[in-house]
């Protein structure tokens, strides 16, 4: 009988992982793949992020490596208009590699809690000794039961299946990333560059000396994207002579570095706000966290860090009941993890709801109204006061 079985190693799992670590809880972590997730090469944290990762104890590792961001410029592809967005000194963000952040969560861990090429085919409940047990069922026909169950296995989650949760939705865009190499140096410096057309928006940002991550979000059936999976070369081939083949040479430039590697198309989809806000987000001893509670647009940014918040949330309210059963997971754990749905749903519902509004005017569309909102009043007036999801802090782990 495992505390809490954990599934997913990602963001969210680690994170989740290490919280319980910290409150005196052993999880164990249970990954469908055969080694760390790395899929979208890079991600930016913001304030609250930081805040989360200093509870968890490892903002150092990672900031005494990368640099935080110093403002964004953004282009009007159209009219060659350029607005400067300055970032304030307290809260700037940090862009880094997203396998970096991984390691540094797992470097926390013992090295026998996370057990890779784990392929859930089924999640039941069970009485024992009058309280509810969770029994996992492995591919390789492998049982596991556990007094927990947190599901952090992403976006398509089979925890959040058994919660009743509605599948997330296509926002009506998709997503290309990846990262580009110059191995003498680009030269640039720590600022944001993003470039907005009819229906699409593009951007590129220095991680490091050497390396640029870069992205591209545009306006396109899900049929139609799924035609260039799994083939870096047609999707660079697509953003260069298609979608991007109207953009400023600095970022046609930067997509022509890209190591194929880490180059991925993908469609964003996000959790209905509604179904977060009034959703079964637990059930007994069974809840989720991350993508596989609020998959989110990524136009705020803010998806590895809600899953970082949640992290420390789930710690402080698991090790609070932990504590009060003199160091043992109790069996009515069920009031802890809803607390701990409480506390996050809100928060959650409106980020999604802020990143979806965010993307849906900078993309612009063809709409002339939309468009000049994004032109005259977005940038100015309202992006400011939706980045202040960014200064949220998510409390400490005691």
């Amino acid at each position: 009988m495992e505390d809490v079985i954990i599934v997913g190693a990602g963001i969210a799992g680690l994170g989740v992982a290490v919280a319980l670590k910290r409150v005196g809880v052993k999880a164990l972590v249970l990954e469908r793949a055969d080694e760390l997730r790395t899929t979208g090469a890079a991600l930016t944290l913001s304030q609250n992020a930081w805040r989360a990762l200093d509870a968890l104890g490892i903002s150092q590792k990672l900031t005494s490596v990368y640099a935080p961001l110093e403002r964004i410029y953004v282009t009007n592809v159209s009219t060659g208009a350029i607005q400067m967005i300055p970032l304030m000194t307290s809260n700037r963000p940090i862009t880094l590699h997203r396998k970096a952040l991984l390691k540094a969560l797992a470097e926390e861990l013992p090295t026998d809690s996370i057990r890779f090429n784990c392929k859930i085919t089924a999640i039941e409940t069970q009485e024992h000794e009058g309280s509810s047990i969770v029994v996992v069922h492995l591919e390789d026909e492998t049982v596991i039961k556990a007094k927990v169950l947190i599901g952090c296995d992403g976006v398509h989650s089979m925890v959040a299946r058994c919660l009743g949760l509605a599948e997330p939705t296509y926002s009506g865009r998709s997503a290309v990333r990846g990262l580009a190499v110059y191995p003498q140096g680009h030269g640039l410096k720590k600022e944001v560059q993003q470039f907005v057309g009819d229906g699409k928006r593009a951007g590129f940002v220095p991680i490091s000396d050497k390396e640029i991550y870069w992205f591209l979000t545009y306006s396109v059936s899900p049929q139609e994207g799924t035609k260039l999976r799994g083939d870096p070369e047609a999707i660079q081939r697509e953003v260069l002579e298609n979608y991007a083949k109207d953009f400023p040479e600095p970022y046609l430039d930067v997509v022509k570095h890209v190591d194929l590697s880490t180059i991925s198309w993908a469609p964003l989809v996000l959790r209905k706000p509604w179904s977060v806000a009034f959703g079964n987000l637990s059930k007994l001893n069974i809840t989720v966290a991350g993508d596989a509670m609020h998959p989110t647009t990524p136009d705020l940014a803010q998806g590895g860090c809600l899953a970082l918040e949640d992290a420390v949330v789930l710690g402080r309210h698991v090790g609070a009941y932990v504590a009060r059963n003199e160091g043992a997971v109790p069996r009515d754990i069920a009031k802890a993890l809803s607390d701990y749905v409480e506390e996050r749903r809100w928060r959650a519902t409106w980020v999604i709801a802020g990143s979806f509004l965010s993307g849906w005017i900078q993309n612009g569309g063809s709409m002339w109204g939309l468009k000049f909102i994004r032109d005259a009043i977005f940038y100015t007036f309202i992006f400011p006061k939706l980045v202040n999801v960014a200064n949220y802090d998510c409390g400490k782990l005691a």
